[in-house]
């Protein structure tokens, strides 16, 4: 994780937005990267309409990822067609053939078991920008506020991967700042965490998670 090397202050993505206010919130808070949701049936989806106007609220130098969940190829390549999304988030079940067919960058989401879940990964998904690791099973969204084991991923004197680590599931104001100082990972990704209720988010918690999550050196 930061084993590799890295001493950067630790990134943060606000992920799930679907108001207005939740992006300029995040945005002012800090947070490197927001996540916008294209999965059916999710609390948290948007339509190609909804995230475009999103995006207007986005300034240089934030990232915009777009989060499938199993998604077909020919919706993936039309949101990205429509939208202006600088990085794709795969939930799924998805392949490694699959995730590098749209030529763009993408993080892929990881169920942990064990710390060889990582490895497991890493080998698979060599074309990644960064895994994530997420408490959910494969082909299930995350968002739902579960915490996993951390400590069946907690790093060794020797990097257990050259990728970068984003720690997700369960995360919130209160326990981020334990989790990158245990896990020291590259970067952290919430959502139901900074809520009020499903989908729409709190300024005040996004605020109090940004400023734990990067108050760790």
């Amino acid at each position: 994780m930061k084993a590799q090397g890295n001493t950067n202050v630790t990134k943060v993505k606000i992920c799930g937005l679907t108001r207005e206010e939740d992006v300029e919130a995040s945005v002012s808070a800090g947070a490197d990267a927001i996540g916008l949701v294209f999965v059916s049936g999710s609390r948290r989806n948007l339509s190609i309409p909804q995230a475009r106007e999103l995006i207007h609220r986005v300034p240089a130098f934030v990232t915009v990822v777009g989060l499938f969940l199993d998604a077909s190829n020919e919706f993936v390549s039309q949101v990205l067609a429509e939208v202006p999304i600088d990085l794709i988030q795969f939930h799924g079940r998805e392949s490694a053939d699959f995730c590098a067919q749209f030529n763009q960058r993408y993080i892929k989401a990881v169920s942990v078991e064990n710390i060889s879940s990582v490895a497991v990964a890493e080998n698979q998904y060599s074309g990644s920008a960064a895994l994530l690791l997420d408490s959910h099973s494969p082909g299930q969204l995350g968002g739902t506020g579960e915490v996993f084991d951390w400590s069946r991923i907690r790093p060794a004197d020797e990097p257990m991967t050259s990728k970068p680590l984003i720690l997700a599931g369960g995360l919130n104001p209160e326990n981020v700042a334990s989790a990158v100082r245990e896990i020291r990972p590259w970067g952290v990704d919430v959502s139901s965490g900074v809520e009020s209720s499903p989908g729409k988010k709190d300024a005040g918690k996004i605020r109090r998670f940004v400023a734990a999550a990067k108050s760790v050196i």
